[in-house]
């Protein structure tokens, strides 16, 4: 199949690392694969602000884009942030939005660009975003294709728009693995540390501080982008690992006994996987794919609160290491049944059932 992906811009982060692995696979299986991208955002601030009012700068740069340098010239950069048109777009059989203001410029592009879907990678009314647009995205005669039940459900629910399959994400094995190991002799706990409100890590935080009360020797790690906040500073005896290199967060995962996944709304939640993937278990609110992840026996979904999480950091100080090996096993098999090839196959067989369909969406019922 020939397939276009449209990409907000081409970063590192999450959302484009997986719609860059469907990409590789994609590319590998010997489909012909176009990903576009727009320019980056310029820098912020005043001086880079002056530079470009006075023409010493560009407007906006290309963004580096290692996840997609397999592609080549298959990767086309916009010069400049602006709406797609039917000349930045080649003919094919499948075109997918990726982000609501992608949906927007997939939607009104000619019918030889492609059949058109809308990966959703989360319920993205946001308080930043013009909510209005974004919600219009959701009528737009695109196939919709959600990564989580739980996206699927919210638009569904919310908004009456059909989402006509479910492609959950899966991990890296090749990046995120861990022999098997005994649990800490000292219960060691840990989470990624961001500001983003959404992410809810003060629940982690006043947890891990509940929790020291009750077991002095509780170990914590934490990793992150970015230095800890003053308006939400971890504790002193928390071991903070700023902006690791790639190759080292899966020995961060593995060195914990449980991780915090405590965000009060999310798309999908990757680390969840991730730490999996290093036989971590993982003690979780219901945000995100949580509820499909996990079970009972490789992890715990939890009510949002210090205490819940807390008592749980507790059960697994307490527990045999027999016990918590089989939690370890569990939370290993998640990760490891489902893989980026099975997701690919999911996403590829829903291409190949609507790509020739002729009516749009909504009258497809």
């Amino acid at each position: 199949m020939k397939i276009t992906f449209v990409l907000p811009l081409a970063s590192t982060n999450g959302g484009i690392r997986v719609v860059a692995t469907h990409a590789r696979i994609l590319h590998a299986r010997g489909h012909d694969v176009t990903v576009i991208s727009q320019a980056g955002r310029p820098p912020a601030g005043w001086k880079p602000l002056a530079k470009r009012l006075l023409g010493m700068r560009k407007r906006h740069a290309a963004v580096p884009s290692p996840l997609l340098d397999f592609l080549g010239p298959k990767h086309r950069i916009l010069g400049h942030r602006r709406p797609l048109d039917a000349g930045d777009v080649p003919d094919a059989d499948v075109v997918v939005a990726t982000w609501w203001a992608t949906a927007e410029h997939v939607a009104a592009l000619p019918p030889s660009k492609g059949q058109k879907f809308y990966l959703l990678q989360d319920y993205e009314v946001f308080p930043n975003l013009p909510a209005d647009r974004v919600i219009a995205t959701y009528h737009l005669p695109l196939w919709k294709i959600a990564v989580s039940q739980y996206i699927r459900h919210e638009i569904e629910t919310n908004h009456g728009a059909q989402v006509v399959g479910v492609v959950p994400n899966a991990v890296d094995l090749d990046q995120f693995a861990a022999p098997i190991r005994n649990r800490n002799e000292a219960v060691t706990v840990g989470f990624l540390y961001t500001q983003r409100p959404r992410k809810n890590i003060a629940l982690a935080i006043e947890a891990i501080r509940l929790a020291k009360t009750r077991r002095p020797d509780l170990r914590v790690k934490v990793f992150g982008s970015k230095p800890p906040d003053a308006a939400l500073p971890l504790p002193p005896w928390v071991d903070y690992h700023q902006d690791p290199a790639q190759q080292d967060i899966p020995g961060l995962y593995a060195a914990c006994d449980a991780w915090l996944f405590t965000s009060e709304k999310e798309g999908f939640g990757l680390p969840i996987l991730e730490a999996m993937a290093c036989r971590t278990p993982v003690l979780a609110t219901r945000a995100g794919a949580a509820p499909d992840l996990i079970d009972g026996t490789n992890g715990t979904l939890l009510p949002g609160t210090p205490e819940a999480f807390a008592d749980e950091i507790q059960h697994f100080a307490d527990m045999s290491d027999t016990d918590w090996q089989g939690f370890s096993a569990a939370a290993h098999h998640t990760a490891t049944a489902y893989t980026w090839q099975d997701a690919t196959d999911r996403l590829l067989d829903i291409f190949a059932r609507k790509a020739s369909v002729s009516t749009m969406p909504e009258a497809a019922g």
